[in-house]
């Protein structure tokens, strides 16, 4: 049976006869590998994976100020079912971040605000504000000076 240029052959084998380059080859072979017939490629699989992820997460947008504690990311995904959860999530990945918006309570942190889309958490159910897939977590650091 011929899967088209690139392909493992039933005995390993990549089948030669395509005209891509060997490195290109390659790459098709290890990817598009297939246990069985009709199964779904390699790499498709695992693009539907991670879009899935992606799907059942929310963002946090992180200020600039507080990036250097999260590696510089201005954005972190995390799976969480409301604030407090998406909160112990960063604290496990990333305590210096969760240091810097949190006190040794728990609390957030007076000059510290977080917003869930548009809405302040203190205006809806605090911590225990619920989150749903595609919501975006805002922490934003209080500005005072002159």
């Amino acid at each position: 049976m011929d899967r088209g240029p690139g392909f493992l052959k039933g005995d390993g084998a990549v089948d030669p006869a395509c005209g891509a380059s060997a490195a290109s080859i390659a790459r098709t072979a290890v990817v598009r590998q297939e246990a069985t017939p009709g199964a779904v490629p390699v790499d498709i699989a695992r693009r539907r994976a991670d879009a899935s992820l992606r799907a059942m997460s929310i963002q946090v947008y992180v200020p600039a100020p507080l990036r250097p504690y999260c590696g510089g990311a201005s954005e972190l995904g995390v799976e969480a079912p409301n604030v407090r959860a998406a909160l112990a999530e960063l604290e496990r990945r990333h305590p210096s971040l969760y240091r810097n918006v949190c006190d040794e309570t728990g609390a957030v942190r007076r000059h510290v605000n977080l917003f869930v889309n548009t809405a302040h958490v203190r205006d809806r159910e605090g911590l225990d504000t619920a989150l749903v897939p595609g919501d975006v977590l805002t922490i934003l650091p209080a500005v005072s000076g002159g």
